[in-house]
């Protein structure tokens, strides 16, 4: 299969031009219908067998190779966007007022789909058989991943890859680490309830705003003076809602947050001790308190031996770089519960064409050739699996 990287680049171009298509048409997460039918058709359209509707707006095509047996490998790429709204000065910035492609997501819809097309086009070159997962909600929890498995998107698949478009990192490399790679991403808010009053006779309230600005720092002992500090972990308030006007005190005051871990059992541990920290709190002021905490995606933990494979298909075509630990979340690693994978990143930051701005950002932007550089990963990795499958090692 390795003729086939050669091959990508005279589809570049059409991979271009459909992710430019999809950059100017973007649609929030869970109303991804317009995308779903763009990628079904196309599907279609190269002989694949195709399942629209899965977990929702998911679409999933299945292509058996002529090459002979091997191995059934799951390719996954995201199909939602984000409401933002697009402040690129480009012919194909998003047509869609307060909604954009701030996360690479039309990218990696536009290589995933190159790789089918290509595949099709080659199928004797091809064992076993490669299922694409064309998967939406992947940036509103509780996400189109969970979903789309409990639909039997995984269902007779050995493997499964996934590859994220990564600004930070600069166009040329590729990234994966074996082990936990991607955090935890869970999220809490907090209502905090006094009793409101005259902003000039302060003990007769009790005063919710004082209450929540208490606990904004008493939960930064968490990470401070509760857990290992050779652990990664972040508890973070990123709002706070209190209060009308400037002589009231507010009966009610809100903060709602984030907490990232990578560590299965720290995760619980930081959750419970966050709820001792707010319960105790507020008794300790005479407030009355509700919690409501959700534990969004699970960390993202490549195996081992995949990720191994990783530096091997990776090095062949360019850099394979080992990640450092990312803070953010991703809702792979339901995969990654499953079924053996990996989840990778593929450089596409280029401050030479401006391209520095950071995911979820109004002029975000990736520079286009980083999907062929995913292509030939995805096709490096699909390689090196079929060998291995053929020669009973995996």
């Amino acid at each position: 299969m390795e003729s086939l990287m050669n091959k990508v680049d005279l589809l570049y171009p059409e991979m271009v031009g459909w992710r430019r298509y999809l950059h100017q048409h973007p649609e929030l997460s869970f109303q991804e219908q317009e995308t779903a039918s763009f990628v079904a058709a196309h599907l279609r359209e190269w002989g694949l067998e195709v399942t629209t509707g899965v977990g929702g707006n998911g679409v999933v095509g299945r292509l058996t190779g002529r090459g002979g047996d091997g191995p059934t490998i799951a390719l996954r790429a995201d199909m939602d966007a984000l409401p933002i709204q697009d402040e690129k000065n480009c012919e194909f910035s998003s047509k869609v007022q307060g909604v954009m492609h701030a996360c690479g997501h039309d990218a990696h819809t536009a290589t995933l789909l190159g790789v089918a097309k290509l595949l099709s086009e080659n199928r004797e070159q091809l064992k076993g058989t490669i299922v694409f997962l064309f998967q939406h909600a992947e940036e509103l929890t509780p996400g189109g991943a969970y979903s789309m498995i409990e639909d039997g998107a995984l269902e007779g698949v050995d493997f499964v890859y996934g590859i994220h478009l990564w600004t930070p990192f600069p166009v040329g490399t590729a990234y994966c680490r074996p082990g936990p790679m991607m955090a935890a991403a869970d999220e809490f808010e907090i209502v905090v309830k006094g009793k409101g009053g005259h902003g000039g006779l302060p003990h007769e309230t009790v005063d919710s705003i004082a209450i929540a600005s208490h606990l904004v720092v008493n939960l930064q002992t968490i990470v401070s003076r509760t857990v290992d500090p050779t652990q990664p972990c972040v508890v973070s308030v990123g709002s706070f809602h209190g209060g009308t006007s400037f002589n009231v005190i507010a009966e009610k005051a809100s903060l709602n947050g984030t907490v990232r871990t990578f560590d299965p059992k720290l995760r619980m541990e930081v959750k419970e001790r966050l709820e001792s920290i707010v319960e105790q709190t507020c008794s300790m002021y005479g407030a009355e308190v509700s919690i409501d905490y959700k534990l969004g995606y699970p960390p993202v933990i490549n195996d081992p031996g995949e990720a191994d494979r990783f530096y091997r298909a990776a090095a062949k075509s360019g850099t394979a770089e080992t990640s450092p630990l990312i803070m953010a979340g991703e809702d792979f690693a339901y995969y990654l519960h499953h079924r053996k994978g990996c989840f990778m990143f593929v450089g596409a930051g280029n401050p030479e064409l401006g391209i520095v701005y950071p995911h979820h950002h109004p002029k975000f932007d990736i520079d286009e050739s980083a999907m062929a550089a995913a292509a030939k990963l995805f096709i490096g990795m699909i390689d090196d699996c079929q060998k291995e499958w053929n020669s009973d090692k995996c």
